[in-house]
This record gives C-alpha cells, structure tokens and sequence, in this order.
C-alpha cells in the first residue's frame, strides 16, 4: 500500500505529539546518559502564544532533540509566568471593556478574578506549545506563583536583607500616573520630540527650561564652580526675586553636574521631579519638595493651578509668567528625549517614593564582591558564555554602567512583598512565612503589611534553580543535584537585561555557581520588509493560524532557515509556503523509496558511481549538520539539509535511482542506498521537522524497513 499522495499535516500531527508525550521519552528520568537540561523561558500566561513563542520554541527543540538523539539524559522544563506588571496591564483593559475598573473592586476580589483569568490563559499556552512540537516534560511544569516557588522568592529575599543587600529607600522613581506603580529605568523608553523650550528671568539669572510646570518648588540656582560666568555668585549665598506665585528667596548652589555649554549654564532644580536635579539635592541636602502628584497634577504650592494636569497647565503658567515681565524667548524647535511607560506610552513622571531596592554595586558585609562585580568575573573566567560576542561587549557595558535595582511594585498582581511595619516604631520585619505577630524592636503587636509586590524581574531571575527546586519539593526528585547549571539560557536579545543579566547575578548570589553554560540569544521576528510586527500595521502572523494551513514543520522550517544568532528575522506567509513545499518534496522522496522496496536488511554489492557520490555527499551533509548545531548555527544546519535533500538526493540520486532499480545486477543495493539515504535525513532532519519525519519514520517501521527503535525521537544521531 503507497503512501497518500500528498501529506496533510492535520491528520498526523495531533496522533503524533500525543504518542511521544505518552511514550515518556519527554521525562528524563526515562533516559540514560549524561545530563543536559534547558529551563523554558516561561511564556506570559496573560495571552495567546505569538510569533516570538513559536521562534523560541523552534530553537529550543532543536537543540533538546538533538541532545536526546545524542543519548544525552534531556530535560526541558516548562513553566508560565505571571508576569505581574504585564498581566495587570492586560487585565485592567479587560476590566474597562467590561466597563469596569479595579478601583471598584477590593485588591482580594481583584487578584481572585486576575487568578481565573491567567489559568485560563495559561492552558491555552501549554496547548500552544504542544502544536508547536515541544518535547519538554510535562511533568514537571511549575508556575511563577507556585509556593514551591514562592518560597525560593522569598528565601533569596530574606537572605538579601540580611547581607545588607536590599533596602528600603526614598529615591526617584520612574512613575507611571496611569498605571500608578513606579517602574525600572529599563520599563520605560525614549522618543525624541520636538517641542517649546523656554527662557525665563530668574533674578540676576536666565533659566531654562521644557517643563515650566515643574518650578514653582525651586528655590535652588545651580552653576558650575568654575564657570567665569558666575564667579561673583558664592555657594550658599541667599538672593531674592519675583517668581511665578511672588517673592521667592533662593541659594546659590555650585555643583560640577552643571553643563555650562547647555543653555545659560545656570539651571534651577525640582529634585522631586528630576533625576538629575535629585543628585545634586542629594549631594547638597537640599530640601525636595513635591511639585506634582502621582496623577500627574499640580500640588498645592501650585497656587491657582493647583489640581490641573501639567500639559494643561503649561500653557497658562507660561503666560503669567509672560505677563509678569519674566518671559526672555521661546525656542519652538526644541528637539529632546522624552521618557514614556513602555506598555502605555504616556510620559513618566518622576516621582519620590519609597521602594525596595537591590545594592547592585555594594560589596556584602563580609567582603565578598558586588553583585556587578560577580557577574563581570563570570564573564572574565568564561563560566558563562554568550553565543554572539557583541552582545558580550553590551552585556558588560551595561553591567559596569549598572544603577541599583528597584524590586517593588505599587500593583496588585504578583508575589506580595514579605515584610510587616510596626505602627508603633516604624521598623520594617521581614516575615517570609507571615509568622511574626510582634515588632521584634518594642513587641508592639500592631504590624501592617507592605502593600507592594515584587518586580516579576525579581521572581523570574530566580527561574533556572527555583523551578529545579521546586520540583524537588513537589516530587522528592533529585533535579537541582541533577542539572544545575542548566546548558543553556535561550531568549530574545531584547530582554538581555530586563531577565538573563538577572539571572546570573541572583543564581551567583544565592548557588555560587552561574544559571547555565552557554546564552543563546535570539532576534526579533519582523515582517518580509522588516518592519516590525504589529496588529496596526495588519502585518502581524499568528502561529496557531499558520499551522492549521501549512503544518508546524513548515513554520518552524521557516523560522530557523534565516536565523543567525542575534539577528532579526524577516519571516512572511510566502516563506512559510515554500517550506510546506519543501516537506512535500521530502513526503514525495519517501513515498517513491517506500513504493520501490519490499524488505529491510538489504546488502551492499559493488556500488555505482551514483551510488558512490550520494553516499559521500550524504556523510559530509550529516557532518556539517552536526557541527553546525554544535555551534549554534542552526540556520545554517538547516541550509544543509535542505540542499542536500533537494538538490542532491531529489532532483541527482532519484534521477539515476530509477535508471537503476531497471538494473537487475544492481537494483538491490540501489535499494539499499535509497533506505539508507531516507533513514539518515530522517534522523537530520528530524529535530527541525519533527512531526513529517516521525510520520515517514513511524511507516517505514510498520512496513518492517526498519527493525530497531519504536520512536525516531530517540533514535541515535548519525555518527
């Protein structure tokens, strides 16, 4: 009986991923030999798998098969983050949708409905994630708010606290009047905009300024010591003057932050308001007071304007100012950098508030390195190593350029932060098991808890040993002794510093050991002009959506063809086609060697030069291949076996095969080529193609051509 005629993925793919699954082979404690394991960088549970999922998936799998078919003990691990900022944000839109607003609700109500929502989600993901092909150990799945993991979170926390690590403090922060939460410096992004810079008489002085709405708290005039300009001005001395609301005193201040080429080189401060600015307060003790609320409005020492939103009201203190004779000129095409919250886009308005924070450069209390420090050593001594060496070069400038970390959030959704405050004394009580019910300091039973959560950062950069640990108090297992470190961390270069710098400072601080050998980062999937993919532009492509047209090996094919390390991928329907060609072309190959043979264990005899020729250009593909994965380059790899496959084995040996099969005296041993040809493309295959190979594979044995192993997954790679 021939094969059909053409091979539709839908009625194979399904049967297939059920069989491996239920075959074990995913759990590696069905498999012998030495260990090798990848943690799965966890997709949001607050949506449906993307095109980035199914590239990181694609790759991943590549290299777990691989390891597999080398007999390596291979475990991928699989898990969903809860992503607390994003799945907020997601959420919350939900919510207004409904005509609804989390304001309305109290935070239990809240985090209970946000609950329901993630796990229908992440259900959703995992079935994703199967139709993808992902042979990762179900068994072992674990989830960012599991307690197991939880319980890693808070350790590492309580541990941090006590080596003077993390802190509490009143500093600047990156705040979001939308989303009211303060965020990291890399949460937030910059667009230049063009817009009104004003000059305004400040005393004796000229200022500058694109935010008029931020002065009326300065009371405070900075200039370079050494600007000849100013040198008749002397630190400390007290000038007065009209300002916006009246008579105002201000101090001179010198301090070298000043750029004395930036306009008059005499600038005023808002220390509340800006960072810059604070440093200089900082520095001096000078009082910061607050201009603007966390809603972005004007504050009482506003005066009239108190209570409106700042572009509102820029206008109006522009022209009070004006009218009071203080306007010197207006620059119209001012062209800077404005910071906006990268979920919504609105402008940041910095912010005083009190956050916990990571000491990234602070030696411990017993001398041992920063944290930094541990990070750049790592890289120095080789113990982790980045596939692409620019993205070393970026990882160690940003490293060195480091700032300390704010790990709480002012949102609802995520790990609570652990610590109680005593309304008595004030002290702050780390309490990782909500066990303390007295201040430690003056036994005061009145405790209030912090309201804030942590930065999903902070619980994610603990993922490759939390989750290892995790399933070791679940299941009694022996998996962190087993494979930590890991071999390999891959994920977008994009989030390089966001979670992978993370993970090896947090995995150095709590094992002493790094996370895992080897980072492999991939680039962004972009559009057939690359442009960058997004529903507004209708160039966006759903993975699920391809697959039901063209098969996953088809997407998956096309995905890795083009994809060298680092670098973004142009990725289009017509890409995808042409790799469903390519899987019918091996569907073709396949059914005419199967058509022609009767019987396995057929035996070589004085072979053709045909014969000869595909053979040796067949050992040189499988040695390239081999290298080509060993060394990353997977697109590459691909490249190989889709020339071999197409242009040697189709479109030469098939040709001359034929002719031969004619041959009595050599149709045998033709034969014999021919299966072995399928057989070791199979096998080469067979990690980037998974569900065609192990179908052509799964008819090869049923036809009793092939005799040794019930499943291609775990097949030996060609030697």
């Amino acid at each position: 009986m021939e094969l059909p005629k053409a091979y539709e993925p839908k009625n194979y793919e399904d049967d297939i991923y059920k069989r491996w699954e239920a075959s074990g082979f995913f759990n590696p404690d069905n498999l012998k030999g030495e260990p090798y394991a990848i943690i799965m960088p966890p997709p949001n549970a607050n949506g449906a798998l993307h095109i980035g999922h199914a590239l990181f998936v694609t790759l991943e799998d590549i290299m777990i098969r691989y390891a597999r078919m080398k007999g390596k003990k291979t475990l991928w691990l699989p898990g969903s983050d809860h992503a607390g900022f994003e799945t907020q944000v997601v959420f919350e839109k939900k919510l207004e949708k409904e005509g609804r607003s989390r304001f309305q609700m109290t935070r239990e109500e809240f985090y209970k409905e946000c609950w329901d929502f993630v796990q229908s989600n992440k259900h959703k993901s995992e079935d994703g994630l199967r139709r993808l092909g992902a042979s990762c150990d179900w068994s072992r799945n674990v989830f960012t708010l599991d307690s197991e993991i939880v319980k890693v979170v808070y350790e590492t926390f309580k541990k941090m606290y006590e080596d003077g690590l993390i802190y509490r403090g009143c500093r600047l922060s990156n705040w979001c009047p939308k989303h009211q939460t303060g965020l990291s410096d890399l949460e937030t992004k910059h667009e230049e905009r063009v817009e009104p810079f004003y000059y305004f008489k400040y005393g004796p002085f000229t200022i500058s300024t694109s935010r008029p709405e931020t002065k009326f708290g300065d009371k405070h005039v900075v200039m370079h010591p050494g600007d000849e300009r100013y040198k008749k001005f002397k630190h400390g001395e007290k000038i007065n003057l009209e300002w916006i609301n009246g008579p105002i005193t201000t101090t001179v201040i010198k301090d070298e932050a000043v750029d004395r080429e930036f306009g008059t080189g005499v600038m005023t401060i808002t220390p509340a308001h800006d960072r810059v600015d604070f440093e200089i307060a900082e520095r001096h003790g000078l009082e910061m007071e607050l201009i603007i609320d966390k809603r972005g409005k004007l504050l009482p020492i506003a005066g009239e304007f108190s209570g409106m939103k700042i572009l509102d009201a820029r206008p109006k203190i522009v022209e009070k100012l004006k009218n009071k004779g203080l306007l010197v000129k207006i620059d119209e095409n001012y062209r800077h950098n404005v910071q906006l919250c990268y979920k919504c886009s609105n402008l940041i308005e910095p912010q005083i508030v009190p956050q916990w924070y990571v000491a990234m450069t602070k030696k411990f209390r017993d001398g041992r390195p920063a944290l930094r420090d541990m990070a750049l050593k790592a890289l120095d001594d080789q113990e982790v190593k980045i596939v692409t060496e620019r993205f070393e070069k970026i990882f160690r400038h940003w490293m060195e350029d480091i700032r300390d970390w704010p790990i709480s959030r002012q949102i609802w959704w995520g790990i609570p932060i652990p610590v109680k405050y005593c309304d008595n004394c004030h002290a702050p009580i780390v309490d990782i098991d909500d066990s303390v019910l007295e201040c430690p300091k003056c036994s005061s039973d009145s405790l209030t808890k912090d309201s804030d959560t942590f930065d999903t950062w902070f619980s994610s950069g603990q993922w490759p040993y939390a989750a290892l640990l995790a399933n070791d108090a679940k299941k009694g297992s022996k998996d962190f002794e087993t494979f930590f470190p890991t071999q390999v961390m891959e994920t977008g270069w994009d989030i390089l510093f966001f979670w992978v710098a993370r993970m090896v400072v947090l995995s150095y601080y709590q094992i002493s050991k790094p996370p895992f050998e080897k980072i492999y980062l991939h680039g962004l999937v972009r559009d057939k002009d690359r442009q960058k993919m997004s529903k507004s532009k209708g160039n966006v492509i759903d993975p699920l959506g391809v697959i039901e047209l063209y098969g996953t090996d088809a997407l998956r094919f096309a995905l890795i063809f083009s994809t060298a390390a680092g670098n973004d991928i142009p990725l289009s329907e017509e890409k995808i086609r042409g790799m469903q060609h390519f899987a019918n072309k091996l569907w073709n190959i396949a059914r005419f060697i199967v058509s022609n043979i009767e019987e396995s264990g057929l035996s070589f005899q004085t072979m053709t030069e045909a014969d000869t020729k595909i053979t040796e250009q067949l050992d040189e593909t499988a040695k390239k291949v081999t290298d080509n994965v060993e060394a990353f380059r997977f697109h590459e790899a691909a490249q190989e076996i889709y020339e071999f496959v197409w242009r040697y084995l189709a479109d030469v040996y098939l040709e001359a095969a034929k002719e031969q099969l004619k041959d009595e005296k050599i149709s045998v041993n033709t034969k014999k080529i021919l299966l072995y040809q399928l057989v070791i493309v199979l096998k080469l295959l067979h990690p980037f193609m998974p569900f065609i190979t192990e179908v052509i594979w799964q008819e090869l044995r049923e036809r009793g051509l092939i005799k040794n192993d019930d499943l291609l997954m775990i097949s030996s790679w060609p030697q």
